[in-house]
């Protein structure tokens, strides 16, 4: 359904078909992130977040415990630990099996979470970044979303290509160490100009052609709020608007603030699709 291409992700040993896009719903545990209505970092916040995810039909939730906002700060590793376990912990006593993903570009953070959370993804916004994150999740066996994020930003020649080449490069030595199930994520936000940003989601289909499962988060971000000329509070009907875009490009998982509203933009794709067939 999502632009010709249709996958499996194998999470612990469960098979997520993803011809019907997902949804993954974002959990900030963090008092920083650039969009305050995602700021989760108290147990009943964090608790009713969850739920309210669950009861909307999120089908995997993302963990993250050090905002990755333009000029974030690292906070130190043990506090993102901390964080991570809360978010962790609570999720797993709501439901032991929704899959799980840890948002870090730390491999020891995503080491730590591995061996104590049942974590089912690995999403490094960093593009791997830290030189041990490919062999720790090649020794995990789990799924792993690589996220374009190249500081030579303005030495794109065609961000597209670029993106695409960083890309591939990374994934065939993912797979050389033996990482079955990678996830690309073509960044979009990071390190990119607003009209790179636009531009590459308007190619979105060539990175489809890499024929791997493609995320896209583009929620509430700055190339909708600042084209808008609004806020992140106010940029949701825009992410709306782009996330449809995103999945006539060919995107197999949107990773979203809001659960209900991708839902629903799913469903009206389907039946879209399927009237067209």
């Amino acid at each position: 359904m999502s632009g010709g291409y249709s996958y499996t992700l194998n999470l612990g040993g469960h098979l997520m078909d993803l011809e019907v896009p997902k949804v993954m719903g974002i959990l900030n545990v963090t008092p920083d992130s650039f969009y305050s209505g995602s700021r989760t970092y108290q147990e009943d916040t964090i608790r009713n977040r969850i739920n309210l995810m669950i009861s909307e039909g999120v089908d995997i939730i993302d963990v993250g415990g050090c905002s990755t906002r333009p000029g974030f700060n690292e906070v130190p590793e043990e506090e993102e630990m901390k964080r991570i376990d809360l978010g962790c912990k609570i999720l797993r006593d709501l439901d032991p099996d929704l899959p799980l993903s840890v948002d870090t570009f730390r491999a020891s953070i995503a080491k730590e979470a591995i061996s104590q959370w049942k974590v089912d993804i690995i999403n490094d916004i960093s593009g791997g970044r830290d030189e041990n994150m490919f062999n720790v999740v090649a020794d995990s066996k789990i799924a792993y979303v690589l996220t374009h994020n190249s500081k030579q930003h303005l030495l794109y020649k065609d961000i597209t290509s670029d993106v695409i080449t960083d890309l591939s490069k990374k994934v065939n030595e993912l797979h050389r160490l033996g990482v079955n199930d990678v996830i690309i994520d073509p960044g979009f936000g990071f390190a990119k100009t607003l009209d790179e940003n636009f531009c590459l989601l308007n190619e979105l289909e060539e990175v489809a052609k890499m024929d791997l499962p493609l995320l896209v988060g583009i929620s509430r971000k700055s190339m909708i709020y600042k084209t808008l000329e609004c806020s992140p509070e106010a940029s949701l009907v825009g992410t709306v608007a782009l996330n449809c875009f995103a999945l006539e490009k060919g995107a197999n998982i949107l990773r979203v603030h809001d659960i209900k509203p991708a839902v629903e933009t799913i469903k009206l794709f389907k039946k879209l699709k399927e009237i067209a067939q």
